[in-house]
């Protein structure tokens, strides 16, 4: 039976670029990690091993560290335009260009009041900590005519001590969960955002700063929505940052469920008053949807926040 060749791509995975961008005695980092998919007309390879429409992936890895050096890296957002603009306008095989980049965030130590033996207080600038509240991930892909960005985070872990219930759900046999009216709510957020900035004419977002707000309001509704399930939690998360980010469309969150349980301390003559919690890492619920402005249509894939 005969074969044909279906979607390919190739390219140099998970690149690790940091840099260091010195403002006087002040530092500045951008630690990101890249990987580029490139397609096009890659049939001849596949058919016949013919590498004449082949861009090594070495090269598309010596890219990476290049722009970082002559572009610099002002947001993932930007970094990503600048090599899917490359691939594509460069290499005439290259159709379209695929860039995901995880970004890791650094903040500044902040130096003590009394100087240091070495270097005095004031002049500490460039000592740093990794931040450990998410990742940060952004995918660009280029045609050489429409843009794509969907950006987002993973691994941002969230909870809400009390204002959270879940009861009135469909029981049958096996069921055994007790409702509950006062429980914790706790997820590890992975979410998406789709811009609406698809060509060159258009304006192009502030990536940085619409970063920073729109986890500020996914943030604010998770802790002020009064939670009658995780699915509602959701949508209030996309809701808000769809209603208050104009270049943003479309939001998908996959939410797992970080499930906490009363401790039974009768055995030991104790009352547990909603005070001692057992913290159960699997199963786990998943909650996952999308949420759309009014009249656009889904285009985040829906394994792209899968857990």
């Amino acid at each position: 039976m005969p074969t044909i060749l279906g979607q390919n791509q190739y390219g140099k995975a998970e690149n690790r670029v940091v840099k260091i961008t010195r403002d006087g005695a002040t530092h500045h980092i951008k630690d990101l990690n890249v990987s580029v998919a490139l397609s096009g007309d890659m049939d001849e390879v596949h058919y016949s091993g013919s590498n004449a429409n082949v861009l090594p992936t070495d090269t598309t890895k010596n890219t990476v560290y290049a722009f970082a050096k002559e572009h610099g890296i002002e947001s993932a957002e930007q970094f990503g335009i600048h090599l899917a603009r490359h691939f594509v306008t460069s290499q005439e095989p290259i159709k379209v260009a695929r860039i995901r980049i995880e970004e890791y965030a650094w903040e500044r130590i902040a130096a003590s009041d009394a100087n240091s033996q070495f270097i005095g207080a004031d002049e500490v600038k460039h000592s740093f900590v990794r931040k450990g509240q998410e990742t940060r991930v952004t995918q660009i892909t280029y045609d050489g005519e429409k843009w794509e960005v969907i950006s987002g985070l993973k691994d941002l872990v969230v909870m809400n001590s009390t204002n959270s219930e879940f009861w009135g759900y469909v029981k049958d046999k096996y069921t055994t969960l007790q409702e509950a009216y006062d429980r914790i709510l706790a997820t590890q957020v992975s979410g998406r955002w789709r811009f609406n900035w698809t060509d060159d004419e258009q304006r192009m977002p502030n990536w940085e700063k619409s970063y920073e707000q729109t986890k500020k309001h996914m943030l604010q509704a998770f802790a002020e929505t009064y939670s009658l399930s995780l699915q509602q939690t959701l949508y209030q998360m996309g809701s808000r940052i769809i209603n208050n980010r104009s270049e943003i469309d479309e939001v998908r969150f996959s939410l797992p469920n970080k499930h906490h349980f009363l401790v039974d301390l009768e055995p030991f003559g104790l009352k547990n008053d909603n005070e001692v919690y057992f913290a159960a890492d699997r199963p786990y619920g998943l909650i996952e949807a999308t949420i759309l402005r009014d009249g656009c249509e889904p285009k985040i894939p829906v394994d792209l926040t899968n857990l």
